[in-house]
């Protein structure tokens, strides 16, 4: 064989090896990326059940508030009837304000409870919320990864596939960060 045939099959053998990275390693990034957009949908579901659970809480809270605001109105008309009669018909009153304010009592604590409960709510939404930008983040590295390396496929240029590999890289480092944010 000539040193010109040797030349030619050394190259085809070196081209055949990148292709064959190229292959292993995209298909490594998709299966990564099928993980990745799987946690990622996942972390969408939870957030929007956490702001659904917020706004029902919201809503509750707003019902207790309305409760709250009609027992108080029963207690000043109370009042002000135990005020405008005859002071020896004014006592009958006494029971009537004294249920009505121990009722607002109990209503004020239900709906701050309910106003509480939908703030946590909201806010363990916020956080999922971050996490799921986080995946999404990741999803890009790996896909601009997967493009770069169909690329270095196509023309055979090595530094494109260390490109690739940072990306990916990326990708990945952004993916962990997201579990550990989620966690």
């Amino acid at each position: 064989m000539s040193e010109e045939e040797l030349d030619v099959l050394h190259e085809a053998h070196a081209v055949g090896a990148l292709g064959q990275w190229v292959a292993i390693f995209t298909a490594l990034l998709a299966a990564l990326g099928a993980v990745v957009g799987f946690q990622g949908s996942h972390a969408m579901n939870e957030v929007l059940l956490k702001k659904n659970e917020a706004v029902l809480h919201k809503a509750e809270a707003s019902n207790e508030w309305n409760h709250y605001q009609s027992v108080s109105t029963k207690t000043h008309v109370m009042e002000l009837a135990q005020q405008l009669v005859p002071p020896e018909r004014a006592a009958q009153y006494d029971d009537k304000i004294e249920k009505y304010t121990k009722q607002k009592d109990e209503l004020m604590a239900q709906a701050r409870a309910f106003d509480e409960a939908s703030r946590r709510a909201d806010a363990d939404a916020d956080h999922l919320g971050r996490s799921h930008w986080h995946f999404a983040l990741a999803m890009i590295f790996l896909q601009i990864a997967i493009s770069i390396a169909s690329v270095t496929a196509l023309t055979q240029r090595r530094w494109l596939f260390a490109v690739a590999l940072i990306s990916a890289a990326g990708g990945v480092g952004v993916w962990l960060s997201a579990i550990v944010a989620a966690g």
